[in-house]
């Protein structure tokens, strides 16, 4: 039996979750590639560091030369993140003529141009299946099962520590709360700053974008708008309108435009999406030739993302296996602009505490409606002393318009402050 060989560079906790699959599978992941898989060598930054599980400590080393270097190893999986080390390393390996495997969402986001043109020019592969959505399969049905297919939209919960948060916030309780819990449960990074500002929802939908329609989107041209704003009076009114508020990460072509952001969005309770709930991830997909799709399960943790990498080591063995040249083509051969957030079309929820007095209302639908913002609906919800809150829904409306307008509305004396804007996805945008 031919023998492949792997180096991985990282044992953290999804190095840890890849290495007890090959193990615990490798008969079987064996006769059905036709091919014994070795793990020769793995990258540690700590020799001394207990482990969680058994493992041989003469493949452990901590210089990258070792397995960079080493002429027995044949693919080489990156599993320690970040860009600057990871990029060098992997740009590194490349050049030696190794396919890589990486779950790194921030090095496919940022640098995914120069590393599919690097591997393209060493004649191998690269393949980043766990880099958006952990174990759920999603970069390869995009590649390649709905190649047919025109996607008409992207639209997914991409991150899993703010879907449980918005989730527990829609049982009563508060942000602050529930961040506390998800921590305590390791749902949510010490420094949660990266998950609820929606930056790495961010790098995600730029990855899956960049795929879906064939244009480099960087995580730097994607508005994005955290969760840290939405209040249980926002969840408890979208909720009495029909909608549930999550994270959304979206992507859409617009003729020649790209539209790709991630904001807290009201989506309404009969979508799929409304029903995801605790740290689950899920992306529907819109193509024009199979329609609806909806892609479902855990998007992080060591063994659904250990799954997706696992799943990419079989791939590239495989064509190693039968002597099979598939070198990584970057397919972003269009270049789509992506539409600043000012001119985007959206419907609205608005939240204001104004003044309850006769005539407030007039003032501010008069100023609406000269900024070109036509309202769908009004509501007065609770009042407090002389202060009363009103909910707005908006028909479509360009967002630059509404945020012309919210900034004269809120110049009104009658008006205390705004309290809040949120998107909602109506699907009448397509």
């Amino acid at each position: 039996m031919d023998k492949i060989s792997i180096g991985l560079l990282g044992l953290g906790t999804v190095g840890g979750g890849v290495y007890q699959l090959l193990q615990r599978d490798n008969e079987a992941i064996n006769r059905r590639l036709g091919a014994e898989l070795v793990v020769e060598k793995i990258l540690v930054s700590d020799l001394k560091k207990a482990r969680n599980h058994e493992i041989d400590k003469s493949l452990l080393t901590a210089d990258p030369k070792d397995v960079i270097d080493n002429e027995e190893i044949d693919i080489v999986v990156e599993l320690i993140g970040g860009t600057k080390v990871a990029k060098e390393l992997v740009e590194a390996a490349l050049k030696k003529g190794k396919s890589v495997v990486t779950a790194n969402k921030e090095l496919i986001a940022n640098h995914g141009s120069e590393i599919f043109d690097l591997a393209e020019s060493a004649g191998v592969e690269i393949d980043f299946e766990a880099s958006v959505a952990g174990g759920i399969p999603i970069i390869g049905p995009l590649k390649d099962s709905l190649v047919g297919n025109k996607i008409v939209k992207i639209m997914g919960i991409v991150n899993g520590t703010t879907n449980y948060i918005l989730s527990k916030m829609s049982e009563g309780d508060e942000y602050d709360h529930v961040l506390a819990e998800a921590q305590e449960l390791g749902y949510a990074e010490r420094d949660p700053s990266a998950d609820v500002s929606g930056d790495d929802a961010g790098a995600k939908i730029a990855i899956l974008s960049s795929i879906a329609f064939n244009s480099r989107v960087t995580p730097k041209e994607v508005y994005t708008e955290g969760i840290t704003s939405v209040s249980l009076n926002d969840i408890m009114y979208a909720y009495e309108l029909g909608y549930a508020i999550k994270l959304v990460a979206l992507a859409k072509k617009r003729g020649d435009e790209l539209d790709v952001r991630v904001h807290p969005t009201m989506i309404s309770l009969d979508h799929p999406l409304a029903k995801v709930d605790d740290v689950y991830n899920a992306i529907f997909v819109v193509g024009d030739a199979v329609g609806e799709l909806m892609f479902f399960g855990k998007g992080a943790g060591d063994m659904p993302t250990a799954s997706a990498v696992v799943g990419d080591i079989f791939k590239v063995a495989g064509n190693l296996k039968k002597e099979k040249k598939c070198y990584s083509t970057c397919t972003c051969f269009n270049s789509f602009n992506v539409k600043p957030i000012d001119e985007v079309e959206s419907n609205f929820y608005i939240l204001m505490e104004v003044l309850d007095r006769p005539g407030v209302l007039a003032k501010i639908a008069k100023i609406l409606g000269e900024e070109g913002v036509s309202l769908g609906s009004v509501i007065q919800k609770q009042s407090s002393g002389n202060l009363a809150e009103l909910v707005f829904m908006t028909h479509l409306v360009r967002e630059g318009n509404l945020r012309s307008a919210l900034s004269k509305v809120s110049d009104l004396e009658d008006v205390d402050r705004v309290c809040n804007v949120i998107r909602v996805e109506t699907g009448e945008d397509g």
